[in-house]
């Protein structure tokens, strides 16, 4: 899949601000609960979403580069 500097820029933003509002939604969860779980999950999961973007962006990657080989 080809993606562009501004679609991984989007895409950035618009995972930094959902983790935000995780890492917010974790003050009101009961440790051990399968919400907090989740939670703790997805938090995980965006920070490696927002590394892997953040290495493409400094790769350069353009609309005619694969960003997945």
């Amino acid at each position: 899949m080809r993606y562009t500097p501004e679609e991984l820029a989007e895409a950035r933003r618009s995972i930094d601000s959902t983790l935000c509002k995780c890492e917010k939604a974790m003050e009101k969860l009961r440790p051990g609960s399968s919400s907090h779980t989740l939670t703790v999950r997805r938090i995980r999961a965006f920070g490696i979403a927002l590394e892997l973007i953040d290495r493409e962006i400094e790769r350069g990657a353009g609309p005619d580069e694969e960003v997945c080989p």
